[in-house]
């Protein structure tokens, strides 16, 4: 087996600490908030007291300062034990990001210390209902009165939406100036006019709440603008490759684990006087899949790479979570065949992976915008020669 070089003893030790916190703190629980849809606010406390939550955040804010695979390892951790209820990556991975790159000193101050406590929980509010990868033609406004802008639109399928307590929120301050008329906010939970609205029921991922977010003349001063005015979709696309990255390195994980169970169930289950791996059918199929796993796994992790030197672009990051979530599903569509009736059984982890991995190829850009991204750049190396 190849190894991953990129992690080290210290990143050893971490990943045992994390796992042993999803073992105790979330894999006994994850099937009552799965019946909930959400994940209780004491969880978040939790993980943060352990120092799971936004590690990358420098000390100065109340973090630890660590390197991006901390992260990583928080995020590998919670999928390979099939808990795809608690929102850490949305937190972690974007707002907190997005607060650190472009927020004022008094913003990281007031929000950064506590995400990482857990005490704030963090939501990005860019999806609308007309407009889904094409963040150009959201419609939510945001006007200017005085020192202060007031708020009017809505957002959907917003991950955290029921908890958040900070939400970084894309708006439209210029209708007419098509994306540089795009301008970021934080908007804190609390805001008069700001009204959540349902817990969304979806084909998997049952205990993250995503929800519809409502906007009705909602007041905040000038200085919650989040960078510059007519800036946001500039800074939105400084984003989108982490985004990517953080949904391969989520595909490569369970495309792993699937294939893991799926090796031990066919090892032990019998059907014609043998068990289910003895046939050549399953041999196969494992065979292949395990194959097209390990090349995701090092075609994500050299991502990864990249990414910590500054230099993964948006198509290496676009072909990676078109290869990732396209495994992930066929993986749990091809692995769910061979556990038979009991596959389609709640209470077989297979089943969920299964419901769940369908957002994969929607969530951060479509598969098909991806498939767009990298042939226009193919288009354009051709005309370069």
């Amino acid at each position: 087996m190849i190894e991953r070089t990129l992690f080290r003893e210290e990143h050893r030790i971490f990943r045992e600490t994390v796992r042993r916190f999803v073992e105790k703190e979330i894999v006994p629980f994850h099937a009552q908030w799965e019946r909930d849809g959400i994940v209780p606010r004491e969880l978040w406390l939790k993980a943060g007291a352990q120092g799971l939550l936004c590690c990358t955040v420098p000390e100065e804010y109340g973090g630890l300062g660590l390197d991006y695979l901390f992260d990583v390892i928080v995020f590998e951790e919670l999928w390979r034990a099939g808990a795809s209820g608690p929102g850490f990556l949305i937190h972690t991975d974007l707002v907190a990001t997005y607060i650190l790159s472009f927020g004022t000193e008094e913003q990281k101050r007031k929000w950064l210390p506590k995400m990482v406590s857990g005490e704030a929980i963090g939501s990005l509010g860019m999806t609308e209902p007309h407009a889904g990868s094409d963040l150009k033609a959201i419609r939510t406004r945001a006007t200017r009165d005085g020192d202060d802008f007031i708020i009017n639109g809505q957002k959907v399928f917003i991950s955290n939406g029921q908890l958040c307590d900070i939400l970084v929120l894309a708006t439209k301050t210029d209708k007419d100036a098509g994306a540089k008329g795009i301008t970021l906010f934080l908007v804190e939970g609390d805001r008069e006019g700001f009204r959540r609205g349902r817990n969304l029921e979806k084909l998997g991922m049952h205990a993250q709440d995503t929800s519809e977010l409502f906007f009705e003349d909602v007041r905040i001063p000038a200085s919650n603008m989040l960078g510059e005015e007519g800036r946001g979709f500039a800074m939105m696309m400084t984003k989108l490759s982490q985004e990517r990255l953080a949904q391969a390195v989520r595909s490569a994980t369970v495309a792993e684990i699937i294939i893991e169970w799926t090796l031990e169930y066919t090892q032990q289950r019998e059907a014609f006087g043998q068990t289910i791996f003895d046939f050549q059918n399953t041999q196969f199929k494992l065979a292949e899949l395990k194959t097209q796993a390990m090349v995701g796994r090092v075609f994500t992790d050299k991502c990864i790479d990249l990414f910590m030197q500054g230099k993964l672009d948006p198509v290496d990051a676009a072909m990676a979570k078109m290869f990732t979530t396209e495994l992930h599903c066929k993986a749990a569509d091809e692995c769910l065949q061979l556990f038979g009736g009991w596959g389609y059984m709640w209470e077989y982890p297979i089943a969920r992976a299964y419901a769940d991995a369908r957002i994969t190829k929607i969530a951060g850009g479509s598969i098909e915008v991806m498939k767009m991204i990298i042939a226009r750049d193919m288009a354009e190396s051709q005309r370069a020669r």
